[in-house]
């Protein structure tokens, strides 16, 4: 007798991913609030009033939050668990704009097709999700191009991870984006300090106003991880003769002597990712660099071992 058939979101958690994935941790750097001692610092005391969900009781835990009643009905300890005692709030951002379509010849192979940046972006989404649930962190998903399209607050319920594979699975890249006003958007959405996570390519023509809308995070006490998703056609324009170039956020198409064209390019794109990189860092976040030609869970597993021993 064949076992069932896997949904068909369990694809953005290949095997090979979870494996890899279930040795790492993730621990926040600034103080979170938190119910398990020792992994993550928290700054508040006492109980939040928004009751979230029962979990088994672990030594260590405050016997002040032990729910009697439930130990009266089943004989066992559990504790109650409230929104802001979760061990660390994450919300990923995953950026569904037109322009992470883009796969390119040197992008990762999976399952026979070369990975575009959107997918190879949630894939290394799932693979955060997975281990932070792991942790019994909440994790939340909000997925914008021009605007927000889907938002999934944080939660560490067991069905939380199920409910963001099946918006991943959903979600396809669609319009052009300008990131800064959907950011302040969302960052006046998270209801308090925790973690932010955006995967994304960043392209915008104001990087300007792209590093005063991740200041908007900042301000409001959030820890800032970003996740740089691009191809490698796209930082090294590896591209010859004429080619044949469409704007995946319009309509316009372009024919370019790549050769006329590549230093005009590359000094544009360095200049971009410079500007990013040290804006990102200077403000105390952590910049990632992500080319779609290395592995998702290599280069996820290769930013978690830089952040274990401090690098940013």
């Amino acid at each position: 007798m064949s076992g069932a058939k896997q949904p068909e979101y369990m694809k953005w958690l290949p095997p090979s991913t979870t494996a890899t994935i279930s040795r790492c941790e993730f621990f926040g750097r600034t103080m979170k609030s938190g119910f398990i001692s020792g992994r993550h610092r928290s700054p508040k005391k006492g109980n939040s009033v928004e009751f979230a969900e029962h979990r088994q009781y672990m030594p260590g835990d405050d016997l002040r939050t032990l729910d009697w009643k439930v130990l009266g009905r089943k004989d066992r300890l559990y504790i109650r668990q409230y929104e802001e005692e979760t061990n660390l709030r994450t919300t990923i951002l995953l950026d569904c704009s037109g322009s992470m379509a883009y796969d390119g010849d040197a992008a990762a192979e999976l399952g026979g097709r070369h990975l575009s940046k959107f997918d190879y972006a949630r894939y290394l989404t799932a693979g955060l999700t997975y281990m932070l649930a792991g942790q019994q962190d909440a994790v939340g998903l909000v997925t914008f191009d021009t605007k927000i399209r889907e938002y999934l607050p944080a939660r560490s319920s067991a069905s939380q991870t199920r409910r963001i594979l099946e918006t991943l699975d959903k979600a396809k890249p669609g319009h052009e984006t300008d990131p800064a006003p959907v950011f302040d958007d969302i960052a006046e959405r998270i209801p308090s300090r925790g973690l932010v996570v955006i995967v994304s390519d960043l392209f915008t023509s104001d990087v300007t106003a792209l590093l005063k809308a991740l200041h908007h995070f900042h301000f409001r006490k959030h820890e800032i991880v970003v996740l740089h998703v691009m191809a490698d056609e796209e930082i090294s324009f590896s591209f010859d003769g004429h080619v044949h170039f469409d704007n995946l956020e319009g309509k316009d198409e372009l024919l370019l002597d790549a050769q006329s064209v590549r230093a005009s390019y590359l000094e544009q794109v360095n200049e971009f990712l410079k500007k990013v990189g040290d804006g990102v860092r200077k403000m105390g976040a952590d910049y990632a660099p992500m080319n779609t030609k290395i592995p998702f869970d290599k280069a996820l597993v290769d930013y978690l071992s830089r952040r274990r021993s401090g690098g940013r």
